[in-house]
């Protein structure tokens, strides 16, 4: 499931849906009296837990792990529950593969003291941000090494990893990998360059636009420095206007497409890819990236508050973060991991030279700028 969930990449993305206007089971045994028996309902870190082996203990006592909106083919999560799994013995309970972030939240409150509620998230900025009332405090070992502007104060949300904006190509049409942005407009891209989505309504197809002006030397405060980049594309004969997807590379119809980084690595191991008989690869370009955040957050009112926290003790680990680096995202410690010499370095793609994310005003003020400018400036 390449495309993972009607849910948005971080805040940038997230507000951008918004803008631009874009059930897990119920029933079951109410589970709060467990929770709210169980010290670690209440830890705010593994030594108020009681150290690791009590919340492994605990966890394994509990016996589950209910998850949300995360399958097991996007950013690489199947090795990470495998991995969970085979250490600790605890099953993973997976529901709503497709959920927005919105969604996730919603299933928290209708859900709420059953013992199918979610609890974990893994959501997008601006719904972490409105969300924080249903959110439990809680800082994984390796919280030191999570930059200070990617996670709360005490530990209510986190990034766990983010996407970049990336060009992905057939490597069998496209000779030599682009090395800047403006290489796109040269002749050998030719109605080739497309987007996964409309950026009216997409938010991978909306980055693309943010990525295009930052790359182009504009601001996120004004993307029509990117719609005029697009333009340019268009005009220069290399547009493509077909929706990018697996179907549309597997079959040569975008044999360049800008999407997120996660996405793009998925592309490279798809079958459906590659039984098309598509090499396709992918370069995060240097100058200003673009991306897009997933938070990791604990439900306050989780059925199984041990698992829930032994779960972000192993999202923060080493093996996890390194399988989300897999999975083409980059992981949050992936500075500190670096530095400590335990990153996956045939899987790391490089530094970025800057990072780029949208507020939530500056996302509102692109919607409307693309809704009134993208069909007449482009599509």
């Amino acid at each position: 499931m390449i495309n993972k969930r009607a849910r948005v990449a971080g805040l940038a993305a997230a507000a951008t849906v918004v803008a631009l206007s874009l059930a897990a089971c119920s029933g079951g045994a109410d589970a709060s009296s467990t929770a709210g028996s169980n010290s670690a309902a209440t830890a705010t870190d593994v030594a108020s837990a009681g150290g690791m082996d009590a919340l492994v203990a605990a966890a394994k006592k509990e016996g589950s792990l209910n998850i949300i909106a995360t399958p097991g083919d996007w950013a690489n999560y199947q090795e990470i529950f495998d991995g969970f799994t085979k250490k600790y013995g605890i099953t993973i309970n997976p529901s709503q593969d497709s959920a927005s972030s919105q969604e996730e939240i919603d299933a928290a409150k209708k859900l709420k003291g059953q013992d199918t509620a979610p609890d974990t998230f893994d959501i997008g900025s601006s719904v972490a941000l409105a969300n924080t009332e249903y959110f439990a405090a809680y800082k994984p070992t390796g919280w030191d090494d999570i930059p200070t502007d990617q996670k709360e104060k005490d530990g209510l949300w986190k990034v766990g990893y983010y996407g970049v904006m990336a060009v992905g190509y057939d490597a069998n049409k496209i000779k030599t990998a682009p090395k800047s942005f403006d290489d796109l407009l040269k002749p050998e891209f030719k109605g080739a360059v497309a987007l996964n989505g409309n950026p009216t309504q997409a938010a991978a197809a909306a980055g693309a636009v943010a990525w295009a002006t930052l790359q182009a030397g504009g601001s996120l405060d004004d993307l029509k420095t990117g719609v005029d980049w697009f333009s340019k594309l268009k005009a220069a004969g290399n547009w493509n206007a077909a929706d990018g997807k697996p179907n549309t590379i597997a079959s040569g119809e975008t044999p360049v497409l800008l999407d997120w980084s996660f996405n793009q690595k998925g592309y490279t191991t798809s079958d459906t890819i590659k039984s098309g008989g598509i090499d396709w690869k992918y370069v995060v370009l240097p100058g200003k990236a673009y991306v897009g955040y997933y938070n990791q957050a604990i439900n306050k009112d989780a059925p199984h508050p041990a698992a829930a926290r032994l779960w972000e003790e192993y999202l923060y680990s080493d093996a996890a973060q390194n399988a989300w680096l897999k999975g083409g995202a980059y992981p949050a410690r992936v500075d500190a991991m670096e530095k400590a010499k335990t990153l996956d370095t045939k899987e790391f793609p490089g530094k970025l030279d800057e990072v780029a994310v949208m507020t939530e005003k500056q996302a509102t003020d692109a919607g409307t700028l693309l809704n009134s400018t993208w069909a007449n400036a482009v599509g």
